[in-house]
């Protein structure tokens, strides 16, 4: 076993605990001062181009551009011979059961009009955020694979590598502004992301091909 690996697992363990720890609090939790004054804050500033922008985030994280989005990605790693990388791509649809359990389990109502603006009105429960999950799993996941696979030209690895760490990062933002979830959903979000992130990336270390390939020669 390697180090990464070993490090892998035991963040993974460490983020289990945490997120534990905080589906319990929410469940008895399910409406906090401190959620609602981070929801107001994110939402002082308004406008229709800002309305626009968090919208075009959360974009790949609504139904069913998600399952495209992913299926697109995995295809194109496939014909490009790629076909290892596209099934790891494959399996993050597997997060979407995830996702529906966890909320089903802990079943927090999702924010109201009575406590923040609603631009987004959506069917299933607030915690955790699917978006979030959603983006730091499949956008970090690319990011992991441009690190790793040298045979891609550097700038194709270096502009997949921008965007997807730009949306992880303001998914959560454009969540909370858009009324479709409180902080503590999005942090739970994140840190199922991750959980489900780190095997996805210690399976596919633990046989990959890639692991030694940074004396290969990039193709620029």
């Amino acid at each position: 076993m390697t180090k990464k690996q070993t490090f892998l697992i035991i963040l993974s363990f460490l983020l289990i605990i945490c997120f534990a720890l905080l589906s319990v609090f929410i469940a008895k939790n399910p409406i906090l001062p401190f959620d609602i004054e981070i929801s107001l804050a994110v939402q002082r500033y308004q406008s229709k181009w800002l309305d626009n922008v968090m919208l075009a985030i959360s974009f790949f994280g609504e139904l069913p551009w998600s399952l495209l989005s992913v299926l697109i990605v995995a295809a194109i790693f496939y014909f490009n011979k790629y076909k290892r990388e596209s099934l790891f791509i494959t399996m993050i649809l597997f997060s979407g059961l995830i996702i529906l359990g966890i909320k089903n389990i802990i079943d927090r109502p999702r924010p109201t009009s009575f406590y923040v603006r609603l631009l987004e009105v959506n069917r299933f429960q607030s915690y955790p955020s699917g978006h979030v999950l959603s983006y730091v799993l499949f956008f970090g996941f690319l990011i992991v694979l441009m690190q790793n696979l040298k045979t891609i030209a550097k700038g194709w690895r270096n502009f997949i590598t921008v965007i997807s760490a730009f949306l992880i990062l303001t998914i959560a933002p454009s969540r909370i502004y858009l009324g479709a979830h409180w902080f503590t959903d999005t942090l739970g979000g994140f840190l199922l992301g991750l959980i489900c992130l780190f095997p996805l990336c210690y399976f596919y270390f633990k046989k990959s091909g890639y692991i030694n390939q940074s004396s290969i020669t990039e193709n620029e």
